[in-house]
């Protein structure tokens, strides 16, 4: 299974790219983590964020392959434990699905991206700075892996 992350936003801190990094080379070939990184849109005054989220979600929608399962990453969305993960997680394995997670820019993913999308996950109520939210989900995905083969890492 391969897992796609597409986040707007470039140019991540070296510790971004360093923590997403331990936790992809954790995880075995047959459930691999790949990052794209999606340029936002330009905001300004006299560019609304309203442009800027339809032109990221343009971009998100190019990268979109049809037969993947779709989530979207967002505060609205249903929270998910860890052990929520893992099932998820393996009964994607099972059925042979690749995974794209959407993440959206600083005003969040456009509505029609949302709603097409056929899961919305929160990682929490709060609202996480979008380089935090590629090192815990890379982690997450990683404890997942860990609970569905046993591993002791998630305890």
């Amino acid at each position: 299974m391969r897992v796609r992350l597409l986040a707007v936003g470039t140019r991540m801190p070296a510790w971004v790219n360093e923590g997403v990094e331990e936790y992809r080379k954790r995880l075995p070939r047959d459930f691999s983590l790949e990052i794209e990184e999606i340029a936002p849109g330009q905001r300004g005054k006299n560019t609304g964020p309203a442009k800027a989220v339809a032109l990221e979600a343009k971009r998100i929608r190019e990268r979109l392959r049809g037969d993947e399962l779709t989530v979207a990453l967002e505060v609205e969305g249903r929270p998910w434990s860890t052990r929520r993960l893992a099932e998820q997680a393996e009964s994607w394995r099972h059925e042979g699905r690749d995974v794209v997670l959407l993440v959206g820019g600083p005003d969040g993913l456009a509505p029609e991206l949302s709603s097409a999308a056929d899961r919305r996950w929160s990682l929490s109520p709060l609202t996480l700075p979008h380089p935090l939210v590629r090192v815990v989900v890379a982690e997450q995905l990683y404890r997942a892996w860990t609970l569905m083969v046993g591993h002791p890492y998630h305890r």
